[in-house]
């Protein structure tokens, strides 16, 4: 936890030096050209400092973020995303710490919020949504961010697992005859191994459910994607994570 804290840190203090560039700076004059209100900051720090800080109901703040939107709108320029998370990274930080229930991998989740932050202010339009902009980026970021775990979440909740017999009718095998024994059995033994990492906390529910599925009954990832409603990307990464601490497991008793 200290260590993935740690590198969060650093992906934000990199982002902070990349904002003192001369680059950034210029689109700072730009909008100060056509924008009083900004005029009285003499860096992004400023901005930044003066946003982080009151409420997230103090009018003044939309004064900031309407010409930046209206300018993200205008040329879709990265920068403005960097300077927008980086605004913001407070508020990423507060919804991490009380939504890291929902996800036993906290990397996982924290990209998962930095990714549905970011399309959320790409969506953001100005000429529709005027006002009280923080408060709305603040509750579409949560929104969907249960949006984006609500496949995971149900599964987690509501999966049964069935008894390796009963999987076995209907898993389909390409063994036969003593074949089919010797298939039977070394599936019978994974199966127990599994259910072993399962109850020593090394893999989750999920895992189990996802190695079962695709290892055990030879299942690709985009086919148990699809059967379950994860998205391929998790079922890979959450498998490759689950075979690795299995891995690791397996080495150190060696």
């Amino acid at each position: 936890m200290w260590q993935e804290k740690h590198c969060r840190n650093q992906d934000r203090e990199i982002l902070k030096q990349e904002i003192h560039q001369e680059s950034y700076q210029t689109l700072l004059w730009r909008l100060q050209m056509k924008e009083p209100f900004l005029r009285r900051f003499q860096s992004w720090e400023d901005v930044i400092a003066f946003m982080q800080s009151g409420t997230s109901q103090d009018p003044q703040k939309d004064e900031i973020l309407r010409p930046i939107f209206q300018a993200h709108d205008k040329d879709n320029d990265p920068r403005w995303r960097a300077i927008l998370l980086v605004m913001f990274w407070p508020g990423l930080d507060s919804i991490f710490n009380k939504k890291r229930y929902m996800d036993t991998d906290q990397n996982d989740i924290w990209q998962s919020l930095i990714w549905v932050f970011l399309q959320v202010i790409c969506r953001i339009n100005v000429t529709q949504r005027f006002d009280r902009l923080t408060q709305k980026i603040i509750n579409d970021t949560i929104h969907n961010l249960h949006a984006e775990y609500r496949p995971l979440r149900e599964q987690t909740e509501h999966e049964v697992f069935e008894e390796p017999e009963k999987l076995e009718l209907h898993a389909g095998s390409d063994c036969i005859d003593l074949d089919e024994i010797d298939c039977r059995m070394a599936k019978d033994t994974e199966i127990r191994k599994l259910r072993a990492h399962l109850r020593e906390g090394r893999i989750s529910d999920t895992d189990f459910s996802i190695l079962l599925g695709t290892r055990v009954y030879g299942k690709s990832m985009a086919e148990y994607a699809r059967e379950t409603g994860l998205k391929y990307k998790t079922v890979k990464k959450r498998r490759q994570q689950a075979e690795t601490a299995i891995r690791c497991y397996e080495e150190s008793m060696n």
